[in-house]
């Protein structure tokens, strides 16, 4: 690497540092997540304000592995044994119904091809931004918090497929082969990762977890490029293959030593979220066209209209398909958090301008708006719960029901 390189990867390190101490600085006044100030904080060491980082091979391949990080512990997360059943039903209906009202309000904001990633984008959930805050305040296991994520899952893993046929132009039937193969071979990786270990994978894995060597975290780092690269070679966006490595990974270790699996989530958390996932979030600022957005007052505009559409997408269809289990103070703090959209907004936008898809003023103005419901809907959606809602099906009212 050059010193400008280095110099370069250097800024990004350091924005990625002083993030979490301009959260915790926040924090009394307003809670703000970690990924909103490193795209912030990426702006304003990008082109757009202080020119000080740009894009560079080096880097530009250090923010995909971080992309693929991203997704990988976004899949990583999915309990299926906790949200199958009504909650997965509800979610799935009201995001299919989210996909059609999105994408026909795409296609009329923005014509057919940039519609269709206005339209997924309006469809996703951030699933990593709402759980912390479900844990936070005691709701893991409620019913409520079963349905943040099967809410959350559906609103992640429908994106990420929906976008290879967003990607595929005019060969959609090819493309549904192609995923019906990936698919296939997904589910055989499944069946394999809950088998038990062979002897000698079990003895090496276990004597190298406290030593240099790290096989498990190297099998799960190569199992997370693999499958990125596998769904990459066969067209498909790469980010569905690093999504289905944090599924598979996650069974593989579920089946594992409690303790062992421990040990191995929070290194794989070290890779990810101590290193390259910061850098994917500050490259995006970086990469953010800010001033073809400013340069544009119609385009601007558009900013609080796409947060309004979050909620009309995202949050009525929620607030419908769960009020009659949740009651209706708590399907509508569902459906805040449903319309909580920041990563894969970023993502999404990002695969819609290398494709030629997007504008980069629209993606700018996209991504500004999905920052503006992280910093809102979710503390809207706390305070909908902090005070007595309706009463729900069981009797209980929403207070009650998180105990």
């Amino acid at each position: 690497m050059d010193l400008e390189t280095v110099t370069m990867l250097a800024v990004v390190a350091a924005a990625a540092v002083v993030a979490p101490f301009v959260v915790d600085r926040l924090e009394a006044h307003v809670r703000i997540p970690s990924v909103v100030v490193e795209i912030l904080l990426g702006i304003l060491v990008g082109p757009a304000v202080l020119g000080l980082v740009h894009e560079t091979p080096v880097i530009d391949a250090l923010s995909d592995l971080g992309l693929a990080f991203l997704m990988f512990l976004a899949g990583y997360e999915i309990e299926f044994s906790r949200i199958r059943g009504g909650p997965l039903r509800s979610a799935a209906g009201s995001w299919l119904v989210s996909l059609v009202l999105g994408l026909a309000v795409g296609v009329y904001l923005a014509g057919p091809q940039a519609g269709l990633v206005v339209g997924l984008a309006l469809t996703t959930t951030a699933l990593g931004v709402i759980l912390p805050i479900v844990r936070d305040g005691g709701a893991t296991g409620t019913p409520f918090g079963d349905r943040v994520l099967a809410v959350g899952t559906v609103g992640e893993f429908g994106p990420i497929l929906a976008i290879a046929f967003v990607l595929s132009g005019d060969r959609p039937a090819q493309t549904l082969v192609v995923l019906l193969a990936f698919a296939t071979l997904a589910v055989y990786g499944a069946v394999l990762a809950r088998k038990p270990r062979h002897p000698r994978l079990g003895r090496v894995v276990t004597a190298t977890l406290g030593t240099s060597s790290q096989v498990a975290v190297r099998l799960c780092v190569l199992v997370v490029i693999g499958m990125f690269a596998f769904a990459q070679a066969l067209g498909l966006d790469p980010v569905l293959g690093a999504f289905t490595a944090g599924i598979l990974v996650h069974l593989f270790l579920s089946s594992s030593d409690p303790l062992e699996t421990k040990v191995v989530e929070s290194r794989l958390e070290g890779i990810g979220f101590g290193f390259l996932i910061p850098i994917f979030f500050v490259m995006s600022g970086v990469t953010l066209d800010v001033q073809a957005l400013v340069a544009d007052p119609a385009v601007l505009v558009t900013v609080p209209v796409f947060v309004v559409l979050f909620l009309v997408v995202r949050c009525l269809p929620t607030y419908l398909a769960h009020r009659r289990a949740l009651g209706g103070t708590d399907a509508l703090a569902l459906g805040m958090m449903s319309a909580t959209a920041l990563p894969l907004v970023v993502v999404i936008t990002t695969v819609g301008t290398t494709a030629g898809l997007l504008p980069a003023a629209n993606a700018a103005a996209l991504v500004l708006a999905a920052i503006a419901s992280v910093l809102v809907f979710p503390v809207v959606a706390e305070q909908l719960r902090d005070r007595p809602g309706p009463r729900r099906s069981d009797g209980s009212t929403s207070q009650e029901a998180r105990g």
